[in-house]
């Protein structure tokens, strides 16, 4: 495996090694007793052959056979010694990366498909940690003993150390090879299955779409095509390592048996020993052995390589947040200051220049045609979506200073698309939290809720899935928005709130509103439609992602009126 074209590890996993480094110095040391005590039967092959034998002494045959059942008997505990080390290692690195790689991974997938190595970070994360304590780790911890193997064999005979060295190039060529023929398939068809793994996430999450429009078999066909690829990359590659692992098996064995001749051919010439040609022959078996197993399992190799370039890209990509002091709990104030907002992968600001200034306890209805940027708005004054330039400020502090942890339960948010969870009603609505069925209630008394979720099979503890299940589009909507108001936040963005609601719904949705502004929370509703904003206090109103209306809601809707009337005027 080239290790020079590894990526330098990031901190946190420079920092997860280095926590571990003392177990793996210990296992260095139990694989040398174990490497040592591989001696031992080739060892007692050689008394066996040139004194056992000859002399007939059945004491030294038992007291020989007696030390090799000890002494095999510690390397079998040395070596299970080894492995637990390796597994408590791999375990405590997996441990202290989990939390900063699902933080990574979820920062990183609010940055839409550009966004990449987030999809399967946590598998990557259990793979490595497999990788680090299986078969693989254990031949790079034997292979550099085969320089002491090759030594001994100069004192058994230097023809031997001459045979055994060349067989080392051979069996080194052959894993060079396996790398170069099957490290790029491999590469491509991970790549390739990702890609398919992210497809059929998204058609099982838009299935019921797909059912409707009849576009199931397309969808499968594409995921078909997909899938035949990664198999086609997956099979050449196999193909390949797999040839090679049975050549270097058939060579392995042919050398051992070619090391078996020219022992023999030494011990007719009558300057050589029966013990000494077996024992050349285990000797090259356990010199071979290591490189003969990274060959066998080089496909781990480069996927446990794939993954470690993928951890190492995703963690450089999305550095550990910083310590933050702790601010206050916020008010609720808000301000913008000279915002542009650029949404991730986008190249040009979808929010220019935006300015306006809301106290504590306001209402601001935001409206405006499709594609105005009300939604970019949205993101950007949650912290979501980051300024280009200029400032977003809670209570005078930039929204990206807060630590989200501690900002989280200030804030609430009923996006567009309503994505509730697979749990019960009341699960969603706190928020996978420890559940406060005070706050709970409460929060769907104000979403006016309550009534609707004591009809349900099981009221609050009925169970639901992502898309709802027994819920109408309004009632996931409405729980949407007790989610959002739980825990009593101070600043509440509502995205099209009213979009599932009939009249009578948004007749309720009104009234929530002006309850949970009586609790001095400040709202930013964003609506194409018109009655809700009879709960707001001011209007802006956004046009190609430029403000030009902020105000009064009365004074902003009569200039609106009094500018689509001129047309007309002019007209007549």
């Amino acid at each position: 495996m080239n290790l020079q074209n590894l990526p330098k590890p990031p901190p946190e996993l420079t920092a997860a090694l280095k926590a571990v480094k003392q177990h793996f110095v210990y296992a260095a040391w139990f694989s040398a007793a174990v490497n040592l005590l591989h001696l031992a039967p080739i060892i007692f092959m050689m008394q066996l052959y040139d004194r056992v034998l000859a002399s007939g002494s059945l004491p030294t045959l038992f007291n020989l056979t007696l030390l090799l059942v000890v002494l095999l008997g510690a390397m079998a505990a040395f070596e299970w010694v080894r492995s637990y080390l390796l597994i408590y290692a791999s375990n405590k690195i997996e441990a202290s990366l989990r939390e900063r790689v699902f933080n990574s991974a979820f920062q990183l997938a609010l940055m839409g498909p550009q966004g990449k190595y987030h999809m399967q970070a946590m598998s990557d994360l259990t793979g490595l940690r497999q990788f680090l304590c299986g078969n693989g780790v254990f031949a790079l911890f034997d292979l550099p003993w085969f320089v002491l193997f090759l030594l001994i064999m100069w004192l058994i005979h230097p023809n031997f150390f001459w045979f055994s060295l060349v067989a080392v190039v051979i069996m080194g060529t052959m894993a060079f090879i396996t790398e170069k023929i099957t490290g790029k398939r491999l590469k491509d068809a991970n790549e390739q299955m990702n890609k398919g793994m992210g497809h059929m996430v998204n058609s099982l999450r838009n299935a019921e779409i797909i059912a409707a429009l009849g576009m199931t078999g397309s969808v499968r066909n594409r995921q078909m095509g997909l899938s035949d690829e990664v198999l086609r990359l997956q099979t050449e590659a196999s193909k390949l390592a797999g040839m090679m692992s049975s050549m270097s098996r058939a060579i392995r064995m042919l050398l051992q048996s070619l090391i078996l001749a020219l022992g023999a051919w030494m011990t007719i010439g009558g300057n050589f020993t029966g013990g000494k040609m077996i024992a050349g022959s285990l000797l090259l078996s356990r010199t071979l052995a290591p490189i003969d197993l990274l060959i066998s399992i080089w496909k781990n190799i480069a996927v446990a390589r794939d993954q470690y370039e993928r951890l190492c890209k995703l963690l450089d990509n999305v550095p550990a947040e910083p310590e933050r002091m702790p601010l206050p709990a916020p008010l609720g104030n808000l301000a913008l200051e000279q915002a542009y907002i650029t949404p991730p992968g986008a190249n040009a600001p979808v929010l220019r220049g935006i300015s306006f200034q809301l106290d504590a306890g306001d209402v601001l209805g935001v409206i405006g045609p499709s594609a105005s940027g009300k939604s970019t708005l949205a993101r950007a004054i949650l912290g979501l979506w980051p300024a280009f330039s200029g400032k977003v400020r809670l209570d005078g502090a930039d929204i990206l200073k807060w630590r989200r942890s501690d900002l989280g339960p200030y804030l609430g948010y009923l996006p567009q698309d309503i994505e509730l969870f697979d749990g019960t009603i009341a699960d969603n609505i706190c928020r996978f939290s420890e559940p406060d069925a005070e706050k709970i209630v409460t929060a769907a008394r104000l979403a006016g809720v309550h009534e609707m979720i004591l009809r349900q099979p099981e009221g609050y503890d009925t169970m639901i899935s992502g898309s709802g299940g027994v819920l109408s589009g309004g009632q996931r909507q409405r729980i949407g928005l007790a989610r959002a108001i739980y825990g009593a936040p101070k600043l509440l963005v509502l995205d099209e709130p009213n979009s599932n609601l009939d009249d009578q719904g948004e007749r309720e949705l009104v009234a929530a509103i002006h309850r949970i502004k009586a609790l001095g929370c400040t709202i930013i509703i964003i609506s194409h439609r018109t009655m809700v904003l009879a709960a707001v206090d001011k209007v802006m109103v956004l046009k190609d992602g430029v403000c030009i209306g902020f105000g009064q809601r009365d004074q902003v809707l009569a200039q609106l009126k009094q500018s689509a009337a001129q047309p007309t005027a002019l007209a007549s």
